[in-house]
């Protein structure tokens, strides 16, 4: 009787353990793919850059578009991408710089 009970408590516990632990492999990015290579600079409204999170795995810049055109993921291995992402850290910097 004292093994059931041991192996009960043992099974509720190893449960609650696992419960616990984020999705082995499951990822939820919010873009699919790696994204397009360039957006017209006049059709961008906002740019939102998501860094590595235990949720998603990789960089993800999503641009919101104009008009609600919608959003669309820009790969962030692209030069178009990188330059956007090194204007938004030197604005950044300069607005430090100025508090």
């Amino acid at each position: 009787m004292k093994t059931v009970a041991a192996l009960l408590v043992f099974i509720s516990l190893a449960i609650v353990a696992i419960e616990g632990q984020p999705g082995l492999g499951i990822q939820r990015c919010l873009c699919r793919g790696p994204g397009v290579k360039m957006v017209k600079p006049k059709l961008i409204e906002k740019v939102e850059i998501h860094p590595v999170s235990p949720s998603c795995g990789h960089l993800e810049v999503v641009v919101l578009l104009k008009n609600g055109a919608g959003r669309r993921c820009l790969n962030p291995e692209s030069l178009f991408t990188k330059n956007i992402i090194e204007r938004i850290a030197k604005k950044t910097r300069s607005a430090q710089q100025k508090v």
